[in-house]
């Protein structure tokens, strides 16, 4: 016991966390006293560590196969959970696997098992079909996000996979709404049930979360949106729309108008939406226009603001979307812009703040920020060390030049300041990183 206590603290000291929230204590010993757990609470609430700190208290050093699978509905929150894994520097091995990654790439990681695989359902089912890893000592099962598995039509996969498994003991099934139906094949027997939603859902929208609406008097609601971000300013904000098209075509319109902006939908490339996302994080756009894929999880700090240019569908929308902000004790708003046609949907309740947009507008400053790609990443044995020396020698940047760096498999985006730029890019054009000459370039 002395022992568990003890990798606790010093996973939590990796993560630079000085203690555990009420429901992650809660899910810690409902996952000791039951090997059947539901957890549900909202994105935003510190989900991802109440399990995997279980998940770790399962793993034995001494077994060599994999032991623990996680299963997610997006590639996004397949990442941001390895991150979490590897940040909190437990020792073992763990793998990533989703759609829009390399299949080689996986096969290659799954050749020495990992402990824990993370992957979404598609790709999991097809390394299972093709035994590229062995199913006989996984033990825990990890379904996060389950109601939006579900609702993404990976039904038939994942009966599959669960179906595949002989030795599963332990299940913990995540969620952040409570519409959520438990299908026969999860194999659920008296599961312990930990609902941390309504006590959240209250406090954010009572203390922590402002609710606005601004009418826009044309039901093309472009001309109130870019007036809405100019009144805002270079504040960080994400625009919802509800169809991919008009993810584009809103973003593009924003750009005519000066605003810069980037969009990030499911029909992207993987390394276009990586580039996307990047830009957002690391301040080169304060503005992402997108559909619902953002609004779970993505784990980003510090969005001041959320604007529904599309009404949300349902109540279970809304909340996810609204969730982006007001995170870790910090305020937010959510902004809903109405035409004149629409209504306040019935299940937004409590004060609402209406916003009269001023009759001049001036646009916001300009981010100082750019991003660079580059070329390389962690398989070219390429990080986050080199890329800063190579920056700072080569490229004569100092500290403060640089920003947000991150390294994926194959490529890595590092924030560096505007200013700075085309001197570095005609520094480091012939020069090698860790001596092989690769692409860099502003990223697109």
């Amino acid at each position: 016991m002395q022992n568990k206590y003890k990798i606790q603290d010093t996973i939590l000291s990796n993560l630079k966390i000085e203690s555990l929230n009420d429901m992650q204590l809660a899910s810690i010993k409902a996952n000791e006293e039951s090997d059947n757990v539901i957890l549900l609470s909202a994105t935003g609430s510190g989900k991802t560590l109440a399990y995997l700190l279980p998940v770790v208290q399962l793993l034995n050093p001494e077994r060599k196969k994999v032991q623990a699978l996680i299963l997610v509905p997006s590639r996004e929150l397949a990442i941001q959970i390895d991150e979490v894994f590897r940040k909190m520097a437990t020792g073992y091995k763990v793998t990533c696997c989703y759609g829009g990654h390399k299949r080689e790439t996986e096969e290659n990681n799954l050749k020495q098992s990992p402990a824990v695989i993370i992957g979404t359902p598609g790709r999991v089912a097809d390394h299972i079909r093709r035994e590229n890893f062995e199913l006989d000592e996984i033990t825990t099962l990890v379904l996060d996000e389950f109601d939006k598995s579900l609702e993404l039509g990976f039904q038939e996969e994942m009966s599959f996979i669960v179906g595949s498994l002989p030795k599963v003991k332990k299940r913990i099934l995540t969620s952040a709404t409570e519409s959520v139906g438990i299908p026969d094949f999860i194999g659920f027997t008296s599961p312990a049930r930990l609902n941390f939603l309504s006590a959240l859902t209250e406090k954010d929208e009572a203390d922590e979360l402002v609710i606005m609406t601004v009418d826009s008097p044309d039901k093309d609601k472009s001309d109130t949106l870019f007036r809405l971000i100019c009144m805002i300013g270079n504040k960080s904000m994400i625009v919802f729309c509800n169809h991919r098209e008009s993810v584009e075509r809103t973003s593009n319109l924003l750009k005519e108008k000066g605003i810069v902006n980037v969009f990030y939908h499911g029909g992207m490339e993987q390394q276009e939406r990586e580039s996307a996302m990047c830009k957002f994080k690391n301040g080169t756009s304060n503005v992402l226009v997108t559909t619902d894929l953002a609004s779970r999880g993505l784990d980003i700090p510090d969005i001041k603001y959320i604007i529904h240019y599309h009404l949300p569908a349902t109540r279970d929308v809304y909340m996810h979307r609204n969730g982006r902000t007001a995170r870790m004790e910090a305020g937010g708003k959510s902004v809903l812009i109405l035409s004149e046609e629409e209504k306040l949907p019935a299940y937004i309740t409590g004060k609402v703040e209406p916003i009269v947009l001023p009759e001049q507008v001036v646009l916001p400053e300009k981010p100082k920020w750019s991003t660079l790609f580059i070329a390389a990443g962690k398989k070219d044995k390429v990080n986050k060390v080199d890329i800063v020396g190579f920056l700072s020698k080569i490229g004569r940047l100092k500290k403060d030049d640089i920003g947000l760096i991150e390294v994926k498999d194959f490529f890595s985006f590092v924030a560096v300041r505007k200013l700075k730029v085309g001197e570095l890019l005609e520094l480091i054009k012939d020069e090698k990183i860790k001596n092989k000459k690769v692409k860099i370039a502003v990223a697109k």
